[in-house]
């Protein structure tokens, strides 16, 4: 008698015939078990058990294994062949780029954002200026309310002395201006990479202006409470977009630099290889 059961036969499979003594023995051997920790009566039924399973499965093994032929479904139900696809998967090396990559692969440099906050900085400035000079006849005007965050002679002041040079306001406006354009540059170096490459000028200088300002909206009062009082918000959307128009068309159109992600795993554990001219 053939004892493969995996042997094919033109009428059927032969496989082992279904037997249920394995289940016998392992439910004698979790009396045995049980019976540690409850009583030696237990323990004894759990030995009887586990040799009646051990011994009826020992005669369905030897000394010939006992099989049945179980016979083919009809052809209607069999499973269709497996199509191979011609294509092939392309493996990476170890250590070579995009390996385990994670998202972003590459990122503006910090330089490029500093450049394009001071651009969209700029493109802003100009923007409000050119409000103040049509709504207000001066240029002062929205440079006075910007400073009234930290200049509390400005917070109280009338629209008379908004429209007034002065030379503390002048600095402090310039200054936080910057300081703040900068660091929206460099967020932008990190946002942009993240975005979709066919839509980043669209996120970055529509959306994303857009959803800050929302995000500024409650603060206002808080902040800068006279130029909560005072916003013009379609001139203030207006400033924000161009601010991320132009600052996020220079970071955009800045070279990008892989991360260390894409670098062999030599180079990101700092090794130093030696040259031949240096042994």
């Amino acid at each position: 008698m053939n004892t493969d059961p995996e042997e094919n036969h033109h009428e059927g499979v032969e496989l082992p015939t279904p037997t249920p003594w394995p289940i016998v023995a392992a439910l004698g051997i979790m009396l045995i078990a049980a019976g540690f920790v409850t009583s030696i009566v237990i323990g004894l039924a759990g030995l009887l058990t586990a040799l009646v399973g051990a011994i009826g499965w020992f005669r369905d093994v030897f000394p010939v294994p006992q099989h049945e032929i179980y016979p083919y479904v009809e052809p209607a139900r069999r499973a269709a062949p497996i199509k191979l696809s011609p294509r092939r998967i392309s493996h990476l090396a170890l250590g070579a780029g995009g390996h385990r990559a994670y998202y972003p692969v590459q990122v503006h440099r910090y330089s490029s954002g500093i450049l394009g906050g001071l651009a969209g900085g700029a493109a802003m400035a100009i923007l409000a200026m050119l409000y103040g000079l049509v709504v207000q006849h001066s240029i002062w005007y929205p440079i006075n309310l910007l400073a009234a965050a930290a200049l509390p002679s400005m917070a109280s002041a009338d629209v008379q002395t908004l429209d007034q040079f002065n030379a503390l306001s002048f600095v402090v406006a310039v200054f936080s201006h910057g300081l703040l354009s900068i660091g929206v540059g460099m967020l932008y170096t990190v946002i942009l990479p993240m975005l979709p490459a066919r839509f980043e000028w669209f996120f970055g200088g529509i959306v994303i202006p857009i959803i800050w300002t929302a995000l500024l909206y409650p603060m206002f009062d808080i902040v800068n409470p006279a130029l909560a009082a005072r916003v013009d918000w379609i001139w203030f959307i207006i400033c924000q977009v161009s601010f991320g128009v132009v600052g996020g068309y220079v970071v955009f159109k800045s070279a990008k630099v892989e991360t260390m992600q894409t670098w062999p795993i030599a180079a990101r554990m700092g090794v130093h290889a030696m040259e031949k001219d240096e042994v």
